[in-house]
């Protein structure tokens, strides 16, 4: 029978369970802190950003309605 091959998304979480969490419970309280407080500020920082690529991109449709029309076609020749 043949073996199905493992998803990239599969294969992150199998790394996390061999590798990255034995590492992680081998710290001091203090460092596992400093890890939970890192991985915090990372996901807020990526949230932080895809919220502005969304609200350019609104903004970028909204301007485009405003300036593209035939009344401004005039105005400009």
């Amino acid at each position: 029978m043949k073996r199905r091959r493992l998803t990239n998304h599969e294969n992150f979480f199998l790394f996390l369970l061999v590798w990255f969490i034995p590492k992680i419970r081998s710290l001091p309280p203090d460092k596992v802190t400093e890890i939970i407080d890192f991985v915090y500020f990372l996901s807020q920082k990526h949230q932080q950003q895809s919220l502005t690529h969304s609200i350019t991109q609104l903004s970028e449709t909204a301007v485009e309605k405003i300036w593209d029309n035939a009344e401004d076609d005039n105005a400009d020749n």
